[in-house]
């Protein structure tokens, strides 16, 4: 057994072997093998802000577990495992990654090992802890209960995280008529105007620095950053799914929503254009929308904001879903769990992110 870093000549096969792990699995769908080739080969924007170390742990000519350590200029107390993938649980080989880790960690000066983010929030974070037979929706992990015992037997802390589920198909409205009002008198919503991207990825890139940064995982982006990342999405999404609360005409707050994806992709197929051009053909097989992501400057946090946002969504989606997914909210995130447990039927699947404080000087 030994421990590969993945150079020109082992790319493919690292590629490869990430793909397997969610092709032909009708639990699981590919949706970032493209982000992992594209991080391996120098093509993201994110190469010129991360530095990438490709792990392979190799038994003869088997692989056994890859990762992507990573270390983040902006997120420089850690290094992260990312785009974890173990077939089969091997203590003896992950150990062999974590002793990497911890030694890379030394020579950057980083004092934590984070496990489950993916290079940035954007593209991932935590791996499944409940539900392991249910099916992947888009954006979220699926990954078997071992995983868990990697982390556990390493002395790392795990960071729970929850997401909501609720039946769409009983609810007439979401606000009552006053306070819906009360809302519209404040606050106006807007969807995005994708023939301006640049103008709204900036505007959508400075709540989110604003709204998230003291958020447990997150770090500051930059414009470039997030248009990679809705140049790849806006084939998928119309201008209904990214939408702009506004106060006196300034962008206080955004909300992120789109269809289940994964509902249109077969267990052999890797999310591109057969994806886009199914769900202009065959976008009312998907029942279930995905609330991903919503963010909210501070000054206007707690004053209705959200409300406005979420009323607009549930205009958008009315009678078109079965059901509202939410993505993870951290366990600790009082305000937006009080969000999932008032509208939604109850809490869904059960993630975890992991981190490891070091000693360096016992590295």
């Amino acid at each position: 057994m030994k421990l590969v870093i993945v150079d020109n000549k082992n790319k493919k096969q690292f590629i490869q072997y990430y793909k397997n792990q969610h092709l032909n699995n009708p639990l699981k769908r590919d949706s970032l093998s493209g982000m992992v080739k594209s991080l391996l080969y120098g093509k993201s924007v994110l190469c010129k802000s991360v530095d990438l170390q490709p792990l392979m742990v190799m038994d003869n000519n088997k692989i056994l577990m890859i990762c992507i350590l990573a270390y983040a200029h902006r997120m420089n107390d850690y290094i992260q495992i990312s785009f974890f993938e173990s077939e089969e649980f091997n203590i003896k080989a992950f150990n062999m990654i974590l002793n990497r880790a911890e030694k890379w960690a030394k020579e950057k000066g980083a004092s934590k090992i984070s496990a489950s983010l993916n290079i940035h929030v954007n593209y991932g974070l935590g791996f499944l802890d409940s539900h392991y037979d249910a099916p992947q929706s888009f954006g979220m992990g699926h990954n078997p209960p071992f995983y868990h015992e990697y982390f556990k037997q390493n002395g790392f802390t795990p960071i729970p995280m929850v997401s909501y589920k609720k039946n769409m198909t009983q609810v007439h409205e979401l606000l009552n008529k006053n306070i819906r009002k009360k809302i519209e008198s404040k606050y106006t919503v807007r969807e995005v105007n994708f023939n301006n991207l640049q103008s709204e990825v900036d505007i959508y890139t400075k709540i989110n620095n604003e709204a998230f940064k003291k958020h447990l995982f997150y770090y500051p982006r930059k414009k470039e950053e997030d248009m990679e990342l809705f140049k790849d999405l806006k084939f998928l999404l119309k201008p209904e799914n990214l939408i702009f609360v506004e106060k006196d005409e300034a962008p206080v707050g955004f909300m992120l929503w789109y269809p289940d994806f994964n509902q249109l992709i077969k267990p052999s197929e890797t999310v591109g254009i057969k994806t886009v051009i199914k769900n202009k053909l065959f976008h009312k097989k998907i029942n279930t929308f995905k609330i991903v992501e919503m963010g909210v400057i501070p000054s206007e946090q707690n004053k209705g904001a959200i409300f406005a946002l979420f009323n607009y969504c549930f205009k958008c989606t009315k009678g078109k879903y079965d059901f509202f997914e939410s993505s993870w909210i951290l366990e600790d995130n009082i305000n937006s769990r009080c969000f999932g447990i008032k509208w939604a039927d109850g809490e869904s699947k059960h993630y975890k992110a992991y981190i490891k404080e070091l000693n360096n000087e016992n590295i």
